[in-house]
């Protein structure tokens, strides 16, 4: 059963933490643009101490734990979002209570590393989790169709929440906030759309939303963090997975990780997000998904909006999923149900 967190209303706190990699002081100026976004919903904003840039990581491992978790359990505090995400988060799993952070549970909003602390969450106490944009991103205008994160941490219980594919994104780079720091506009620059993989034809199919960034959660296969097998899920899983950076040869390597490991033994589909990572001679990202799951019998979709490639569909671990993908376009609504 997923457990939803109560949606904000106006005058809840906004809980600002670094698990993974913390603000240089560079990059300070994009993060007060970004937490006067946040007041601008008519929330509060508190920052922790944990933020320190100047590492790989914002803090110790113990103290970056210890204040994400007591974030997460303040009563005031109902939405915790990183700045960004990192490379070393993992470094926090064995320090968290894990069953402390389903009573009264709060949205625990990001992307890239922060998918090493949604899936675990979202895995081990049934809590929805949100994979969509960090902090440092919020002050960015959503395109239509898709949602933001600030959209769904106000939606009801038993909402549905319908997006659709990007008529356009970024095909690379990033904006220079060090230069830019207020800058709200994507420069989108590339046709979008979504692309079937693995056959032809329309698709539509639901199941239960899990997934994140390919080369994070890779690494929770085998612990109790990524204990996929173990998640009651009956309506199946629609499985969605992103590189960060990772050319297509190593993609494939960890998508065929996943599969051995039976994360796709229950999927009824698997999203495949858009990546700034390169293609090889004769070997592109669309070659290694259908490589490692082409053959699995179920639709493979790749191109989808979510990941390091802007603008990006807001997804909910844990919600029920209906995906589809027909010439006259493709959508996917989120039930927020349990």
């Amino acid at each position: 059963m997923t457990l939803y967190p109560r949606p904000l209303v106006a005058g809840d706190v906004v809980g600002v933490t670094s698990p993974s990699a913390g603000v240089r002081p560079e990059y300070r100026p994009r993060l007060e643009v970004a937490l006067e976004s946040v007041r601008g919903r008519g929330w509060r904003t508190r920052v922790g101490e944990q933020m320190d840039g100047s590492g790989i990581a914002a803090g110790p491992a113990s103290a970056r734990a210890d204040e994400l978790v007591g974030m997460l359990r303040d009563p005031q505090v109902r939405a915790v979002v990183p700045p960004w995400g990192g490379e070393v988060a993992i470094d926090l799993l064995d320090r968290i209570d894990w069953a402390s952070l389903a009573d009264d549970p709060t949205w625990l909003v990001g992307f890239s590393d922060t998918s090493t602390l949604l899936v675990p969450l979202t895995l081990l106490t049934g809590v929805a989790t949100v994979h969509g944009a960090n902090l440092m991103d919020t002050p960015y205008r959503v395109p239509e169709p898709l949602l933001g994160w600030t959209d769904v941490v106000t939606a009801e219980p038993g909402a549905t929440l319908l997006q659709g594919a990007a008529v356009r994104y970024r095909a690379s780079g990033y904006d220079d906030w060090e230069t830019h720091p207020t800058a709200d506009e994507y420069a989108v620059d590339t046709p979008g759309g979504w692309t079937r993989l693995d056959a032809t034809g329309d698709v539509e199919v639901r199941g239960r939303l899990i997934g994140g960034c390919l080369e994070t959660v890779t690494h929770l296969v085998g612990t109790p963090y990524g204990d996929l097998a173990a998640w009651d899920a009956p309506e199946g899983l629609v499985v969605y997975l992103e590189s960060a950076e990772g050319n297509a040869a190593d993609a494939a390597r960890r998508l065929f990780q996943l599969r051995y490991a039976g994360w796709f033994e229950r999927a009824t589909a698997v999203l495949i997000g858009r990546t700034p990572g390169p293609d090889l001679p004769g070997y592109t990202h669309h070659d290694a998904a259908r490589h490692a799951l082409g053959d699995l019998g179920i639709p493979l979709i790749a191109d989808v909006d979510f990941g390091h490639l802007a603008p990006q569909l807001s997804l909910v671990n844990g919600a029920l999923a209906t995906v589809t993908h027909t010439g006259d376009g493709s959508t996917i609504a989120q039930a927020l149900v349990p």
